[in-house]
């Protein structure tokens, strides 16, 4: 009889619970506070990508998105960029909050390493299509030891000049191949009066790093091969390679608007647009802003080599990749959106819809835009680096990217010599970086 009764009780309570808990609720559902995984097939998940980058926000929501959404309607996926100058700090504390998107725009190098060092994005060695990369492609979102991906590569730029093809005809001028035939070209142009030779600022103090030293500095230092003597610390940013460099920042000076010091980005870039200013030294990043915006025709041209013959190098530089947030709640979703990512219809959906943003993967992409066609066309012509400053070399203090831009506007500002630059930058890197001793 007893047995009869603590029978009938266990029965109740389990018709009780049965009672309580919804038809629809599997068995092993997690606790109200735990991680919630993909929803099941068939079911949406809506998964948000974070980035620096606002100006191709249109480019995502009407081409990239709806070519991803087609093949998988069950993911929806939102764009959501930030303000560029305040992407760092801002995704970092969305990282700490627990608020970040699931999906996170990699910057190269350090910045995107010390994320995934402090386990906020997560390992992506399960992609398959990462093998569609080179390890050239994928040295900017690798751990030191060549094992660990942690982003898949989107795009690199390349730096070059844009010139204004009206202006160089009505002075007379033709694309300067040599460091010679650039002043001659800048001193011309200066001499006709109608144009500002040079389009550029010093106000926004990354210009004269990026956009000046990054651009000249590979001919001088030989790319990947100072670059990386750099990192081995065999070279130092006080031999010749770096001074000259730094010299040639210098004579910029005479060339560039009246009160550039005051000049910044947005400003530079419209005295271009608007016609006023005949050269801007900056990257194929340019090719859709100065695209819709210009009214004459566009030109552009490698950075210059000391001699005519010289072997010529170009920063092709590992610009932007993507990530997956280690606590996303959506892994499997976000997942597939990166493993297509890796696919030639990503790349070429990519490199043709943002113009000057190439694929680093080793799909054959046809590009329909003739300005990045020829800034491409570099690649087969000259030898590709990155900027020198991005890999290793400035996870220390003073960071020894923030010292290029600020010692390099300096330079062209005249407040500092090439020499008293070089000297400076090197006693910062000494201070922390031990193979530089």
């Amino acid at each position: 009889m007893r047995k009869y009764k603590v029978f009938a009780l266990m029965l109740v309570l389990v018709l009780a619970f049965a009672a309580c808990t919804p038809a629809n609720t599997p068995a092993n559902a997690p606790a109200e506070d735990a991680p919630m995984d993909d929803a099941p097939a068939g079911e949406e998940v809506t998964i948000t990508i974070e980035s620096w980058r606002n100006d191709d926000l249109t480019i995502w929501q009407d081409t990239i998105i709806p070519a991803f959404e087609a093949h998988y309607p069950n993911i929806n996926v939102v764009f959501a960029p930030g303000t560029p100058a305040e992407y760092n700090g801002v995704l970092n504390t969305k990282l700490e909050g627990g608020s970040a998107g699931d999906l996170i725009t990699c910057r190269p190098f350090d910045a995107s390493l010390a994320l995934y060092e402090k386990g906020y994005l997560a390992n992506l060695n399960d992609i398959e299509g990462l093998s569609n990369f080179s390890d050239v492609a994928k040295s900017a979102w690798i751990t030191d030891d060549g094992q660990e991906v942690f982003c898949v590569p989107m795009a690199s730029v390349i730096h070059g000049f844009f010139y204004n093809k009206d202006a160089f005809n009505e002075v007379g001028v033709e694309e300067p191949q040599t460091v010679q035939e650039f002043f001659d070209v800048l001193e011309a142009i200066k001499a006709d009066g109608t144009y500002i030779p040079l389009a550029m600022g010093t106000a926004d103090t990354w210009e004269a790093a990026t956009m000046g030293f990054q651009n000249i500095g590979p001919n001088y230092w030989k790319g990947e091969e100072g670059r990386t003597a750099l990192i081995a610390g065999d070279q130092k940013y006080t031999d010749d390679a770096y001074v000259e460099t730094w010299k040639q920042l210098a004579a910029w000076r005479d060339f560039m608007p009246d009160g550039f010091e005051a000049v910044k980005y947005p400003d530079a870039q419209q005295l271009f647009t608007l016609g006023k200013a005949a050269i801007y030294p900056t990257g194929s990043w340019e090719i859709f802003t100065f695209e819709k915006d210009a009214s004459f025709e566009l030109g552009v041209f490698k950075p210059p080599v000391e001699n005519a013959g010289d072997t010529c190098y170009i920063s092709d530089h590992t610009d932007i990749a993507m990530g997956m947030n280690a606590a996303t709640q959506h892994p499997e979703a976000v997942k597939t959106f990166l493993e297509w990512m890796t696919t030639e219809e990503f790349a070429s959906l990519y490199s043709n819809a943002l113009p000057g943003f190439f694929t680093l993967s080793d799909h054959n992409v046809s590009l329909t835009d003739p300005l990045a066609q020829e800034f491409m066309n570099w690649r087969n012509e000259c030898e590709s680096t990155i900027r020198n400053s991005y890999a290793i070399l400035s996870r220390g203090e003073p960071n020894l990217e923030n010292e290029l831009w600020r010692l390099s506007a300096a330079v062209i500002n005249g407040s500092v010599t090439p020499e008293e630059a070089a000297a400076e930058i090197q006693a910062g890197l000494d201070s922390w970086y031990e193979p530089a001793k």
